[in-house]
């Protein structure tokens, strides 16, 4: 089995029908001006120069401005996420995908998927869309937090510079995609929003193939881009890394209360969501922190949105911190459950019980899985098949 890090070093001339994509030796212009095609203008963002007397353009809500505030003409407002980050010319947002070229904020990933292979659903993950199915799935690099315990991080962490990746139209993502006869596309790896133009575009090209596109996303997007990506897509899984503002400020680099509105901001539309809360000893596992998770899935979401636990293992920065307790996300789990949910499941622990779907009605397993894979499905039409009771989801 490949690593990751094995992966990104495969070549790039496994070409676009390949189960897995690898990337060429590092080979990125000098300057951001060079690519070809060259970086396309982004979306949602400000200039200085464009503000005018509505300064507030720029700015975030209830923010102070002192005396005699200035804007630099020539420098940017990035509104694509709640990092917000203000760009100087030659300059790169957080997430490190985005740069300011001469007063335009230009995207440095469109086009350019970096880690490309099919995978299960499951492994998202999805357990209530489309149970059983493969997953035409890719990233970029970038990602705006900066998760100590990152999983891929050698993708979030990374720059475009890094990386040379060949240049895929929307259209040949989904020719691709087709080729592998795979019926969805997944945005995943790194955090997609920071490619949310190829994410808006590649949808589009996928949809008029029969294809459905879902995203793998810390939800730390603002509201018009949120919108614009619930009305592309069928599907949407948030890691709702803890339940602390001081944890998501000091392991995360970022903000919980964006998040959470993101959450809610999908939740009110009709895309599927299901929730996905890494569990890190020492970290986010107390008592308050998963009672207080769980209390915000079951308080605002309702029984049926999907809440998956999923087992940490040392990685990135937190090498030091063992394997999650199995007893610490069954802990988890039973709290969810407790608390009226319907679907709360353990991860990344092979063969356990907590893995499988069950009938909220008459408890029966209706969709059993072993790692990854679904061995056995009992829904008719959505219903169980024993007792016939409705199971939330998107089955066909």
């Amino acid at each position: 089995m490949l690593t990751r890090r094995q992966l990104l070093e495969r070549a790039a001339s496994l070409g676009a029908g390949a189960p897995v994509l690898g990337l060429a030796p590092l080979a990125w212009p000098t300057g951001v001006q060079e690519l070809t095609p060259p970086a396309p203008r982004a979306r949602y963002w400000v200039a200085g120069a464009d503000a005018g007397n509505d300064c507030l353009r720029c700015h975030a809500a209830g923010e102070v401005l002192t005396p005699g505030h200035r804007h630099r003409a020539a420098a940017v407002k990035c509104l694509l996420c709640a990092q917000r980050c203000t760009i100087t010319p030659g300059g790169r947002g957080a997430c490190r995908a985005r740069a300011n070229v001469r007063g335009e904020l230009k995207s440095l990933v469109y086009g350019r998927p970096l880690s490309i292979t099919v995978d299960p659903i499951e492994k998202k993950p999805f357990y209530h869309f489309l149970p059983g199915s493969d997953a035409f799935s890719f990233g970029t690099s970038g990602c705006p937090l900066r998760c100590r315990f990152c999983q891929n991080w050698e993708l979030s962490q990374s720059s475009p510079g890094d990386f040379s990746p060949p240049y895929r139209t929307p259209a040949d993502m989904a020719r691709a995609a087709q080729g592998r006869r795979s019926p969805i596309i997944a945005f995943t790896y790194n955090e997609p929003a920071v490619f949310t133009e190829y994410m808006l575009d590649v949808p589009a090209e996928a949809h008029a193939r029969g294809i459905r596109s879902v995203m793998v996303s810390c939800g730390l997007m603002n509201e018009t881009p949120l919108a614009d990506l619930c009305a592309a897509l069928s599907a949407i899984k948030i890691d709702l890394k803890g339940y602390s503002e001081a944890f998501y400020r000091d392991v995360c680099g970022a903000e919980l209360r964006p998040v959470l509105r993101s959450i809610r901001q999908i939740a009110a539309t009709k895309v599927h969501l299901e929730i996905v809360n890494l569990v890190v000893p020492t970290l986010n596992d107390s008592d308050r922190a998963l009672r207080d998770l769980v209390s915000f899935v079951a308080g605002e979401l309702g029984p049926d949105v999907p809440l998956h636990f999923s087992r940490f293992y040392p990685d990135y920065q937190l090498l030091h911190l063992p394997p999650t307790p199995v007893a610490t996300l069954e802990r988890a789990r039973d709290l969810g459950m407790a608390a009226g949910l319907h679907f709360v499941y353990i991860g990344n622990v092979a063969g356990h019980a907590g893995n499988h779907t069950y009938c909220p009605a008459c408890r029966k397993i209706v969709v059993r899985r072993e790692g990854f894979f679904v061995t056995e499905q009992h829904l008719v039409a959505g219903r169980c098949e024993y007792c016939r009771a409705p199971v939330k989801g998107v089955w066909a």
